[in-house]
């Protein structure tokens, strides 16, 4: 994700800031737009409205720290949130990088653990980028369209066609489906699964 992209993702986690504290005082009515599409996602998912804020305050919290440390750090490197949990992936430009986002990750408040999936690659160009997100929106919809898998509960990262998923399953049967859905696609190399199963 872009500098600029990871601006436009901190003003929606802003607003879905917002969102929560608006449900949180009884302001319900106030939910607009993209707050209020926000907060409806977070109320679905199993760690539920306190789960979602909490872990879209970590991450608020580590991009922070990041921005602070280096814009092309924030440029190469993409973050996942879940339960206190954190899955760092991404291309780093040298070991320096992946040292330094790893460290300040850790400085965030409420962070339980620190999964350091990051690749030190700097050869890596535009086709790969756009590759990558395709397997990930290929992904993201295989998921979406099948009804035995709850599909706001996972996070899809994927790295040199490495496809990294993250969040909560009510079943191992549930996460199976998902885990064949991402070895299933083209040119996916390994799947990495840090689900855990309910």
């Amino acid at each position: 994700m872009s500098g600029f992209g990871r601006l436009w993702a901190l003003v929606g986690m802003a607003a879905g800031m917002a969102a929560v504290a608006g449900l949180a005082s009884g302001c319900a009515p106030l939910l607009l737009g993209a707050a209020g599409g926000t907060a409806a996602v977070a109320s679905t998912e199993h760690r539920g409205l306190s789960g979602f804020a909490s872990d879209t305050e970590i991450q608020a919290e580590i991009n922070h720290l990041w921005f602070q440390n280096s814009l092309e750090l924030m440029r190469r490197v993409d973050m996942t949130v879940s339960d206190g949990r954190v899955l760092l992936t991404g291309r780093a430009a040298d070991a320096q990088m992946r040292l330094d986002a790893v460290r300040l990750a850790w400085q965030a408040k409420g962070v339980q653990e620190v999964i350091n999936e990051i690749q030190v690659d700097n050869d890596s160009g535009l086709m790969d980028s756009a590759r990558d997100t395709w397997i990930s929106t290929q992904l993201r919809t295989k998921l979406t369209f099948d009804s035995r898998i709850h599909s706001q509960n996972y996070s899809i990262d994927t790295v040199n066609g490495v496809v990294y998923l993250m969040g909560l399953a009510d079943s191992q049967d549930e996460l199976n489906r998902a885990v064949d859905h991402a070895r299933a696609l083209p040119n996916v190399q390994r799947v990495v699964n840090y689900v855990r199963v309910l």
